[in-house]
């Protein structure tokens, strides 16, 4: 049975300057208390001027209907409420007096953006991909990942590509990154990207030498290992260098670097080949 006194099923309006999924929320939890819970959602999402306000409450009046609502700017939200009470509708207000209680206490104004919570959302979800696929193509382990990043790092071992890639992905940044070995061919996909998506990673002689030299150590190896062996880091880095020199992607030394600098460099990079 419908809980208004008319017999009519009720009518909440949905008015927000975003897509008015907080509202809807609000508005369905609360006719849930009331015996069936049964209500019609009409949802008016993104009005953001105040040409819009007057109509929209002129088609919940002719509903007979009460409207909640979640607008960011104080005279958009004043012009709601004042057209409401013009018609004799309930204007319920969900965000303008969390916004107030919020400003009383922190002393700081708000931002007064629409949509910032779905933007923030939206944020979270393209880093948590990005993350996913770093580790997916991490290493070279799925060269189909090549064609899926939006940068392709390239290095010897121990140059920093993992690091670098997962840093980037914070930056919302899709990396996969190819260990360039002498033994083992280059994904012939790396060579049809376009220059900016791919980046080469070089690495003084001496300085990859102890790199190798103290890994091996915590793996409770040798040092003296073929890995870190200064006739094998000169093959791989000469191997490399040759790599870097047919594709004709940009490199970048990252002796003695931090992963913020490289990355700065790289995001560069990516950015100024995208315009």
């Amino acid at each position: 049975m419908p809980f208004n006194e008319t017999g009519r099923q009720p009518v909440i309006y949905i008015v927000s300057d975003s897509i008015g999924e907080t509202a809807e929320l609000v508005g369905r939890a609360a006719a849930s208390q009331f015996d069936s819970g049964s209500v019609e959602i009409r949802r008016v999402p993104y009005v953001t001027h105040p040409e819009e306000i007057p109509e929209v409450v002129t088609q919940a009046a002719h509903a007979g209907a009460i409207i909640i609502f979640t607008l960011v700017m104080p005279h958009l939200r004043a012009m709601l409420v004042n057209e409401a009470r013009r018609h004799g509708l309930l204007a319920v207000d969900i965000l303008g007096p969390v916004l107030e209680a919020l400003e009383k206490t922190t002393g700081r104004k708000p931002r007064f953006e629409p949509g910032l919570m779905r933007k923030v959302d939206e944020e979270y979800f393209r880093r948590v991909e990005a993350i996913e696929f770093a580790v997916k193509y991490d290493d070279g382990k799925d060269p189909r990942g090549i064609t899926e990043a939006d940068i392709v790092v390239l290095g010897v071992s121990r140059t920093g590509k993992t690091p670098l890639c997962m840093y980037l992905a914070h930056k919302l940044i899709k990396a996969a990154n190819i260990p360039l070995v002498p033994e083992v061919p280059v994904p012939p996909e790396i060579f049809s990207l376009p220059f900016h998506q791919v980046v080469g990673l070089t690495i003084q002689h001496d300085y990859l030498v102890q790199i190798r030299r103290e890994r091996l150590k915590t793996l409770g190896l040798p040092a003296e290992a073929e890995y870190a062996s200064r006739e094998r880091v000169e093959k791989e880095l000469a191997y490399a260098e040759e790599v870097m020199r047919k594709i004709n992607c940009t490199v970048i030394d990252v002796t003695g670097k931090a992963v913020e600098e490289t990355a700065s460099k790289v995001l560069q990079i990516y950015r100024r080949g995208r315009r």
